[in-house]
């Protein structure tokens, strides 16, 4: 009995149990399944039988999708699921995340009586320890997200943790926070379930039914090949779990899906003298980096340590996975932790320690959606430890995906297309992995960044840029600097400074931006992506006209600012294109749009041979000259007039820059402040440098990083893609009405949904705010994702945020909603219900009053005053 955790449901069942359905017809046996023929054909076929892939096969045939088939290698619920702590959580630090964890919990409360399984669902609520003040500043700002979105949660104090868990330690908690909602479930009983509702649905399940490849014609999906036949199909599903990166390998056409396999560790006892009562709390100790559940009036006990133990590497596999081996001296530390915790612990007997495989991937978030390479082939893999409390809620999302060719939710954060190839090194996954492990109890404050796979994608400044201060983050695989540190400056504790308060970096990053504002700076931006599209005719232009939604038949040479939308009106990608000839355009995106946008671009793309579309990101280093004397720099290396009546804004100019030609220059800085953008073939991109620093010595002119560019744009108001605008954002919905030309002369993308938007007015707004009684030095500091308060009540979150040196405030951007206190449905926002409002930022549980702006803020770029003498009501928009 004490195994009951560690195996698939064997009890039988009566009517819809699982030897009922398990073969997909009616009558047969799990034993029989191997005998019975595959069907030759399938609409969707999903490879994997743990959680994710029956999710997915229950949404899909909830949604209407019958023509489905199933196929586990093993048996179902036998791999990975079989092992997972049955843990539910909706505690995370992501938006999308915590919606998919409620609605699992929420799925799985009444799967049960749907489906006549007992599943073991019990609600015990979740304590989350906070053993230092940092931890507990963590936890507030995810209490107050969770508030908003209907998740009750509260603060408590170490006393009112002892209440609700006698057994614990409390002397060294400063808080911790309470999630009465969360639940614990038998993870293997979901997962067949869910099958089950699928099977009484038409979904056909095969079990001991191995997929050796997915065969490709055409980069469309056209079957799978299995040790039993092949099926064809329009649509496959990869939830092979930890072997799904193996599995995407093998395709004809491979999918990179990067993720790796460590080992998870957790041990059982057996019941205290007085067995916990089932619906004690589960506790999670991140500071201890273990967590603790009840199992059958015991300890289910596990962590996440600092030295993680990777495994199969090498692409090891295994039908169904076999408990690894115990190690006790690893599992020690987490041991010794729990002990701390739950003294009266020392003398339990303990029953085992479970040694079972865990994914990750290198972000910490899980891997969701379409291959950018290959149509119709969806995944759903890398939970990261979180497979149950992520699984009702991802296989819907992926289910929504494959039916109405969008999720009702953004999702770019879990997208597969936020990596590309250069993440699927099996050494890289292995050291990341490695990092990622511990990093999901560590303390994660703003702006950290990974140590490891570093040094992946340089510009050829690299090296320069670093000698001289230079301190880095990673963008896609792609370092860029953050800012620079003076040599006078203690390095050791900047690089050490970790805080949700005022940083350490505060005062280098103001001498940039001031910098930027009156003299001259470069910024490295090599990373950002860059496309050319090519025609022998006027194909390019054509094409281009229908996929963005700005006017792009303009004179050769000039910039258009413009979006890639969908269907729905909503962002695929924000960027500027360049004519450089009739047929010819360069286009710069954001870094992490390489993949996505060439996707995007690929598939609806004619197939023309007189149509080129080349990612020449390699082939350029960008440097960025901001400042009001950049003008003077650039003329004098190029010996040709640069004001604004001989290269006006938004023009694009072949020139020569010291000894260098075809340098791509561009009249813009994509901060709103004055300057030029230098695309540098990368082999004069060292020449190019040294001549604009040589040269700009007299003008005072300094390297910058992207904090300060940040700071820059976010003060006027220029949202960014990824940050502020996604797929769901529309141009109407953030003030670029300007980027959109509803009457260009021909249709494009979109643009019904945008006609139909403006006729019947938007439900959100994009509005910037100024903090208003928010000490900087002395208050914690707004990041993002702080909910936005209008006249008391909830109406939104920001989505970036900047002190601004100008200002001399803080300045978050975030969209604005109606919601009706009456239903909570979303009603029509106008410029008149964002200034009629007045407005709070909830930073980790305080409330700080704000202004609200719908146009950036000019009067103080003109008219340097101090702080204390501002009055932000007398600031007027453009």
């Amino acid at each position: 009995m004490y195994h009951r955790l560690l195996s698939v449901v064997r009890r039988q069942r009566t009517g819809r149990g699982w030897q009922n359905w398990s073969s997909g017809r009616s009558g047969a046996s799990a034993a029989e399944a191997h005998s019975v023929a595959l069907p030759a054909q399938a609409q969707v076929v999903i490879c994997g039988g743990g959680i994710m892939g029956t999710s997915v096969a229950y949404h899909l045939s909830k949604m209407g999708w019958k023509d489905i088939v199933l196929l586990e290698q093993g048996r179902l619920a036998a791999g990975s699921t079989r092992f997972c702590a049955g843990i539910l959580s909706t505690a995370r630090h992501l938006s999308i995340e915590q919606k998919m964890a409620d609605y699992s919990n929420k799925l799985y409360q009444q799967l049960e009586q749907e489906t006549g399984i007992q599943t073991g669902y019990i609600r015990t609520g979740s304590i989350f320890l906070a053993q230092t003040q940092d931890r507990l500043i963590s936890l507030k700002r995810i209490n107050s997200r969770l508030n908003v979105i209907g998740i009750p949660s509260e603060i408590i104090s170490p006393k009112k943790v002892a209440e609700l868990h006698p057994l614990l330690n409390v002397h060294d908690l400063v808080g911790a926070m309470h999630v009465p909602e969360d639940a614990v479930v038998s993870s293997a009983d979901v997962a067949l379930a869910l099958a089950s509702a699928a099977s009484q649905n038409g979904v056909q399940i095969y079990d001991r039914t191995s997929v050796l490849h997915v065969m490709v014609k055409k980069g469309q999906v056209t079957g799978v090949e299995t040790d039993k036949g092949q099926i064809e199909c329009q649509y496959f599903v990869n939830c092979a779990g930890q072997w799904a990166y193996e599995l995407g390998l093998s395709n004809e056409e491979p999918v990179s899906i990067p993720l790796h396999a460590c080992e998870h560790f957790y041990l059982l006892t057996r019941p205290l003298e007085t067995p916990l009562q089932s619906n004690t709390p589960t506790i999670v100790d991140a500071d201890g980096r273990i967590y603790i559940r009840n199992w059958q009036g015991g300890i289910l006990s596990g962590g996440f340590e600092k030295n993680p133990k990777p495994i199969f590497t090498e692409g090891k596999n295994q039908l169904e996975i076999q408990n690894l081996q115990e190690d006790w001296d690893h599992f020690e530390p987490l041991l010794s932790s729990l002990l701390r915790r739950m003294p009266e612990l020392d003398t339990l007997e303990i029953m085992k320690l479970v040694n079972c495989p865990e994914t990750f991937t290198p972000d910490m978030r899980c891997i969701l959606g379409e291959s950018p390479l290959v149509q119709g082939y969806f995944v759903l893999a890398g939970m990261n430890s979180a497979g149950i409390s992520f699984g009702g809620g991802a296989g819907r999302y992926l289910a929504e995906w494959m039916v109405h060719g969008y999720p009702s939710e953004n999702i770019w954060e879990l997208d597969l297309k936020r990596f590309g190839a250069l993440q699927s090194s099996r050494t890289f996954l292995r050291h990341r992995v490695m990092e990622v492990m511990p990093l999901l109890y560590d303390l994660k404050v703003p702006r950290w960044d990974f140590q490891t796979g570093r040094q992946l994608r340089t510009s050829p400044l690299y090296d320069r840029l670093d000698a001289q201060g230079a301190r880095w983050m990673e963008k896609h695989g792609f370092e860029r600097p953050k800012y620079f540190v003076p040599p006078d400056k203690d390095l050791l504790a900047l690089e050490q400074s970790k805080t949700f308060y005022k940083p350490d970096w505060f005062d280098i990053v103001e001498s940039e931006v001031k910098c930027c504002k009156e003299a001259v700076c470069v910024i490295d931006m090599s990373s950002f992506t860059k496309f050319e599209i090519t025609s022998t005719g006027d194909q390019a232009l054509e094409v281009l006209q229908y996929l963005f939604s700005n006017d792009l038949d303009v004179p050769v040479g000039h910039i258009v600012h413009t979006g890639m939308l969908n269907e729905g009106g909503g962002y695929e990608n924000d960027c500027s294109i360049a004519r450089l000839s009739k047929r010819s355009f360069f286009m710069i995106s954001p870094t992490d749009q390489q993949v996505h946008c060439w996707a995007w671009l690929k598939k609806h793309m004619p197939e023309d041979s007189n149509l080129l579309l080349e990612d020449v990101t390699w082939k350029y280093t960008a440097l960025n000259l901001i400042g009001p004397r950049a003008v003077d720099v650039l003329s004098e290396l190029s010996y040709a007039p640069m004001t604004p009546d001989h290269f006006p804004s938004l023009f694009c100019k072949e020139m020569s820059v010291g000894y260098a030609n075809g340098i791509r220059v561009m009249s813009m800085t994509h901060t709103g402040e004055p300057g030029f953008m230098l695309y540098i073939p990368i082999e004069y991109a060292l020449h190019v440098y040294n001549e604009v620093m040589s040269v700009g010595q007299k003008y005072g002119i300094r390297n910058a990083g992207y904090y300060a560019l940040r700071s820059l744009r976010i003060e006027k108001f220029f949202a960014f893609w990824g940050q502020d605008l996604n797929t769901l954002t529309t141009p109407l919905e953030c003030g670029r009405e300007s980027r959109v030309k509803l009457e260009k002369g021909m249709d494009f993308m979109g643009r019904d949904a945008l006609l139909q938007q403006k006729q019947n007015g938007v439900y959100k707004r994009l509005t910037m705010f100024i903090l208003d009684d928010h000490d900087t030095d002395l208050d914690l500091w707004p990041w993002w994702g702080e909910p936005i308060y209008r006249n008391g009540q909830y109406a939104g979150k920001t989505t970036s945020s900047a002190y601004s040196y100008t200002l001399e405030r803080h300045v978050c951007l975030g969209f604005v909603h109606n919601f009706s206190e009456d239903t909570g449905e979303e009603q029509v926002v106008t410029a008149d219900f964002i200034n009629r409002g007045e407005y709070e930022i909830d930073i980790a549980g305080h409330r700080f009053q704000a202004k609200a702006k719908l146009y950036p803020v000019t009067s103080l770029f003109t008219h340097k005053r101090r702080k204390d003498d501002v009055e932000l009501s007398d600031l007027h928009g453009k």
